[in-house]
């Protein structure tokens, strides 16, 4: 059974360069749509958060420019560290996947005093990947603005906005295709907040004890989980005119749900039997897609239809790493 599309956005250039400072309001982002309300990372059967928060985005020859508003009644930070573990606190984060491959892909996290914890991973922790904290997205630019009083909670604030100038050159680095994007080019991309509930204990707030945070996103993982970049929302950039392009669904989507359906089948048999199954069969599995043993594991295809008609074929393998 194929999992419903990911969240799309269509990301128009900027009419002018943007310095970030923290303020939504300049002209420049009047050009850029607001994504839907984040969500329930397990989906929109969950709860609703308590909070909005919502993205916008831009991009020029020089950078992808992303702008995010968190409504929140009580703003605070306590990480003042760059790289620090950033979601200890209420935070902000983005996860890129040039490619669409699950490997190789960006984090970064920046709490409302504005401290970023940048990271790379050269495939998610689920497949034995580790965090490279050492790697810095070279050229990063943040902002962030209170609207209200930070680590007061004396009164009730608005909430906090971020600005982010991502350089192309550094996300170049991993993307394995162009960047700046070429017209029409989709990158994997995802947004999350983490949120804590506070009580005020001696005029400073203090976490729930017991509470485990809560985690709100632009296009649902469907599991509290993040690193499965196969969930990861679209963006689609182009340089038409603001409001003149529709945003393409990803013909493979089906294709890649299937292929990830063997993948998770796959990780389950494995660890019971120690092996790799051989065929769909032995998952229990009656899907159109044909499986290969290989030295290293198992290799899992499935063919789609492309925009102009033309039948292509997508593979995945042990490692989740996916490739047309």
């Amino acid at each position: 059974m194929s999992l419903p599309h990911p969240k799309g956005y269509v990301c128009y250039r900027a009419p002018e360069p943007i310095v970030p400072d923290g303020d939504l309001e300049k002209p420049a982002w009047q050009a850029a749509d607001w994504t839907e309300d984040f969500v329930d990372i397990q989906g929109e059967a969950m709860p609703a958060p308590r909070f909005r928060t919502r993205v916008r985005m831009l991009w020029d020859d020089r950078f992808l420019y992303i702008g995010a508003e968190l409504e929140e009644p009580h703003v605070w930070g306590t990480l003042a560290e760059r790289d620090s573990v950033i979601f200890y606190d209420n935070d902000f984060e983005v996860f890129i996947d040039p490619d669409g491959d699950s490997h190789n892909y960006y984090e970064i996290e920046i709490n409302a005093l504005n401290t970023v914890w940048d990271l790379r991973l050269p495939k998610p922790y689920r497949d034995g990947g580790a965090a490279l904290n050492e790697w810095d997205l070279e050229g990063l630019q943040t902002a962030v603005k209170v609207h209200g009083t930070l680590n007061d909670p004396r009164d009730r604030d608005r909430g906090w906005t971020v600005e982010m100038a991502l350089p192309w050159r550094a996300l170049g680095e991993y993307a394995g295709r162009p960047a700046p994007p070429q017209e029409g080019d989709q990158w994997r991309i995802n947004f999350s907040r983490v949120e804590w509930e506070v009580v005020v204990e001696e005029g400073r707030y203090r976490k729930v004890k017991g509470r485990p945070e809560d985690n709100w996103v632009w296009s649902p993982q469907g599991v509290i989980d993040m690193h499965r970049p196969e969930r990861w929302g679209y963006v689609q950039f182009t340089s038409a005119p603001p409001g003149s392009v529709a945003f393409r669904s990803d013909p493979s989507n089906d294709a890649r749900s299937l292929l990830h359906q063997v993948y998770y089948a796959q990780r389950e048999f494995h660890a019971l039997e120690r092996r790799y199954a051989a065929t769909l069969s032995e998952l229990e599995q009656n899907l159109p897609v044909t499986l290969t043993l290989t030295p290293d594991g198992y290799q899992a295809t499935a063919a789609f239809h492309d925009h102009d008609g033309s039948v292509r074929r997508i593979h995945i393998r042990q490692d989740s790493k996916v490739w047309l």
